[in-house]
């Protein structure tokens, strides 16, 4: 099993900055794509970054590329995801997921097996 646990969320103003945090821990040596996911009230949870831990590929949606960027500690097994030129849009939970098969379709919910709590992220206009 892996533990994933978000933090760095907050309410910010719009044009702002914030640093998403996912730290892993237990079988994290069984996963190989990383993500971000987020989800707003009232609507279905969507992508927004991914990361293939063999390759380095990253994916973004459309909606936050230029603006988001998602990288990784090894060492510190943390997954992080930098969020620039944030917009009142951008307000929802972000979760962070892990998955096992190295193929796996960065940017489809279907390719994770493990998922965090979640943090919020909240844009004010």
């Amino acid at each position: 099993q892996v533990q994933l646990v978000e933090s760095g969320g907050g309410l910010v103003q719009a044009g702002g900055s914030l640093r998403l945090f996912c730290a892993a821990s237990g079988r994290t040596g069984n996963t190989n794509v990383e993500g971000w996911f987020r989800q707003a009230p009232g609507k279905e949870r969507e992508f927004v970054a991914g990361i293939s831990r063999i390759s380095g590929i990253t994916s973004y949606a459309d909606t936050v590329k230029g603006r988001f960027t998602i990288y990784r500690d090894s060492a510190k097994n943390i997954l992080y995801m930098e969020m620039n030129s944030l917009k009142p849009e951008d307000t929802a939970g972000y979760y962070c997921a892990a998955g096992r098969r190295p193929g796996a379709r960065l940017s489809s919910m279907t390719g994770y097996d493990y998922w965090g709590q979640g943090t919020q992220v909240t844009i004010s206009s």
